[in-house]
């Protein structure tokens, strides 16, 4: 059977977009359909702005800095957003053309339309075309998620922070995920009032409990008024206002509501029924090692499949694809070490590998910690404190986890994370000679286990 492509690519986010250009250099003839902006979720309404926006909003803790080194004077001054917000767009406007020039340049076909699967072989356009493809490849992404209560539709997910007119003058953040905590800061750093309201009793659940604990506290010290065992039970507009009633009984008036408590894979109307791809609770497509669904000619990549939702994930996911099927040089992801940050001020959150709460369950496991204030904020009269922790395997000597919470701490995770992905050892990281003075010198010079966990015994019920 003659096909129109050897691959159609359904999602112009960055994992279709490195499957796509990737195939095509292999000589496969390949076509992409994006309905909205090429670049998807992190270059329009994700990772680049926010980092942007996060660097923004550090400018008032910097000049609070600068004074404390004898810069007197030094004051952030009011900031103004209609005056950050077209270099903003400016910005998203030249890499969502570097992102289709790429494509244009590889020889991929982009259809400009929403797409759906007709069948094992068939993608059907919007407009009504269809195309036949020997492979077909899913990589649609994940949308925020609206929480079920009433008056919801008048709050913002946070696609739509980039998109805003004008600062609020009075907000609320719903969350305690790295989105929540992240957008929380940065409205506070551009001298927006906040408060950020999470179910639990401490923010990012999932990570560290050392990073969880520190974080907390950072949040709840940096001006963002942090409600922890609280959560809106109803939305109501009233006039330019919005008021929020709360589970515990209050009520409270803000110019904005933003809910960041989670997403959920984009799959609706894709027609993943029809085509028998299978799915599963949240609509993530069910892919096995390789992003191959049940249907042998259909994969998918990214966070679509719910597997670990980062961007560099579905790249990886996207190019270990193409190499595959058409390049001759079976490849798949590790998913089980992937590093991560949270990006908010001053302090960064960073992890790779098992947390110290993992570490309890299975056991046999050293901890390695310490906390300390570093000198460059501490001289300046701060008294944040910064956290290093590696998790060690009593027998092996492997580094299993390494967690970071302190300035630049994504940039210090994303070199320790070669290291913990290559199987270093903690030995491999007491010999290397420290940088100083630095703050991720400490990697390298913890010498005592703060904690030792020890083996796992049986601890059924009744044993």
């Amino acid at each position: 059977m003659s096909f129109d492509y050897d691959l159609f690519v359904i999602g112009g986010g960055s994992g279709g977009v490195r499957a796509a250009r990737i195939s095509a250099g292999y000589g496969a003839r390949v076509a992409l359909a994006e309905e909205s902006r090429m670049g998807g979720t992190c270059v329009i309404r994700g990772c680049v702005p926010k980092k942007l926006m996060v660097y923004a909003s550090g400018a008032p803790e910097a000049a609070a800095e600068s004074r404390g080194y004898g810069w007197l004077d030094a004051e952030a001054g009011d900031f103004s957003w209609p005056a950050f917000r077209p270099k903003l767009d400016e910005e998203l406007d030249r890499l969502e053309r570097a992102y289709s020039a790429g494509l244009e340049a590889a020889g991929v076909t982009i259809h400009k339309q929403r797409a759906r699967l007709r069948g094992p072989h068939e993608v059907e356009l919007a407009g009504g075309e269809v195309f036949t493809a020997k492979h077909i490849l899913i990589a649609a992404g994940g949308r925020p998620y609206l929480p079920d209560l009433p008056g919801a539709e008048l709050g913002m997910i946070s696609d739509d922070l980039f998109l805003m007119k004008r600062l609020p003058t009075r907000a609320l953040v719903v969350g305690g995920g790295f989105i929540a905590c992240e957008f929380a800061g940065i409205l506070n750093g551009l001298g927006v009032p906040t408060v950020q309201v999470y179910r639990g009793d401490k923010v990012l659940r999932g990570f560290d409990s050392g990073l969880r604990d520190l974080m907390t506290e950072q949040i709840a010290e940096s001006g963002v008024s942090l409600r922890l065992n609280a959560s809106p039970e109803k939305l109501e507009a009233d006039g330019e206002r919005i008021r929020v009633s709360m589970n515990d009984g209050t009520t409270e008036y803000y110019d904005a509501v933003m809910f960041a408590t989670g997403r959920v894979p984009y799959t609706k109307g894709l027609g993943l029924e029809e085509a028998g791809v299978k799915t599963g609770k949240w609509g993530e497509i069910l892919v096995d090692e390789w992003s191959q669904t049940n249907i042998p000619s259909i994969f998918a990549v990214g966070d679509v499949t719910d597997r670990i939702n980062l961007t560099p994930v579905a790249i990886r996911e996207g190019h270990a694809f193409a190499d595959t099927v058409f390049g001759n040089k079976p490849d798949k992801l590790d998913h089980s070490l992937v590093a991560s940050a949270v990006y908010t001020r001053p302090h960064e959150a960073a992890t790779i590998g098992m947390t110290e709460d993992e570490a309890e369950l299975r056991g046999d496991v050293l901890i390695y910690e310490t906390r300390f204030r570093p000198m460059r904020s501490m001289f300046a009269g701060s008294d944040a404190r910064v956290m290093m922790k590696l998790v060690v395997d009593r027998q092996s000597d492997r580094v299993l986890g390494c967690h970071i919470f302190g300035p630049d701490a994504g940039e210090m995770i994303q070199l320790a994370a070669i290291a913990v992905t290559m199987g270093a050892t903690k030995r491999d990281f007491d010999r290397t000679v420290a940088v100083h003075p630095t703050m991720a010198e400490e990697l390298v010079t913890l010498r005592q286990p703060a904690r030792v966990i020890d083996a796992v015994k049986d601890r059924a019920i009744g044993a």
